[in-house]
């Protein structure tokens, strides 16, 4: 259950876990933003098929955005601007509420979704500076209306190639603001398990991308009503790792809250993992076919794993900082 005395001021930022070691803090400002995540237009994808159609021309830029960055934004896509603004106008209300009304949607009782603080991730040593509301909108059994807080907005178009059987869910993020942002993170730097993400954020800036391996970072710049396409981990692993798993964070600041919708697009639990084709002479990315959920599982593990291990060593190193000799000290 989330903490009903978080109140996300200084108090929170020390006392709460959310401060990150330097190496994980951030490296450039939310609003100092970066065209180099290509915008590409939608319109005239269903205007026929074939070499120089408007639709060949449109998945060659998609296909060199996965290649080059496993991220891109959307324009043009058709999704009513009604429903996002409905959706954005619905949320905030939401996260405006007292915290003890909004606890009473939290994820205890086994619940599917639902309010929480942080992240879903049981264990982990620091926590996201944010706060979540998650819907699970399909399959259809998967849908907990007690939680019902907004309508999804499938991206199955941008599947229909790919799979028949999937898993969606939604997530709202808020991410208050912080009166120390460059000590923390609104979602650490990570990559989407599934086959695709769509998010939908506001104007304020936060979202960041890397493909260098964290060494240098660029904020994506918000365009009013796109949608920003992540691949997942799913996606690269169909590419055999033609196409890049969109490596990327959330930062804050301390002008402003910010907002964001994400809806994941992910195999069914059961599904099989293993790339679509592995041309002659490439060696394949996966050892074997496995689930999704055994990536899933394996993924996390690997995650809290590697978490687990960096404490340990910065502990360590603390506690012969603690242990050195006095006369070391000046040596």
């Amino acid at each position: 259950m989330a903490p009903i005395s978080l109140k996300w001021d200084q108090d929170s930022l020390l006392e709460n876990k959310f401060v990150r070691d330097e190496d994980e803090r951030p490296k450039v400002p939310y609003n100092q933003f970066s065209t180099e995540i290509p915008v590409i237009s939608l319109e005239g994808i269903n205007d026929g098929e074939g070499a120089g159609s408007r639709r060949a021309e449109i998945c060659e830029k998609i296909v060199k955005a996965f290649e080059d960055w496993g991220i891109f934004q959307v324009v043009d896509h058709g999704v009513d601007a009604r429903l996002l603004s409905e959706m954005t106008r619905l949320a905030r209300e939401f996260f405006q509420m007292p915290t003890e009304e909004k606890v009473r949607f939290d994820m205890s009782g086994g619940k599917k979704g639902g309010y929480i603080v942080s992240s879903h991730l049981q264990g982990e040593a620091v926590q996201d500076w944010r706060e979540i509301v998650t819907f699970f909108s399909y399959p259809l059994k998967a849908r907990d209306y007690s939680v019902g807080l907004i309508s999804p907005k499938s991206g199955e178009q941008l599947l229909r190639n790919i799979a028949r059987h999937m898993d969606q869910k939604v997530v709202v993020n808020h991410y208050p603001k912080c009166p120390q942002p460059d000590l923390t993170l609104g979602l650490k730097r990570h990559t989407d398990p599934g086959t695709i993400t769509l998010l939908l954020q506001d104007q304020v800036g936060g979202l960041q991308a890397t493909r260098d391996g964290g060494e240098s970072w660029i904020t994506v710049q918000p365009i009013e009503g796109a949608f920003v396409v992540n691949l997942g981990d799913h996606g690269h692993y169909l590419s055999n790792g033609r196409f890049k798993n969109a490596d990327h964070q959330a930062v804050v600041n301390s002008n402003t809250s910010r907002l964001s919708i994400a809806t994941f697009q992910n195999p069914a639990p059961d599904a099989i993992v293993y790339p679509l084709k592995v041309n002659e002479g490439d060696k394949p990315i996966m050892e074997e076919a496995i689930t999704f959920m055994e990536m899933y599982k394996k993924k996390m593990s690997k995650d809290l794993e590697l978490a687990r291990l960096k404490k340990l060593a910065k502990d360590k190193k603390e506690n012969l900082e603690k242990e050195k000799p006095i006369e070391n000290i000046f040596a």
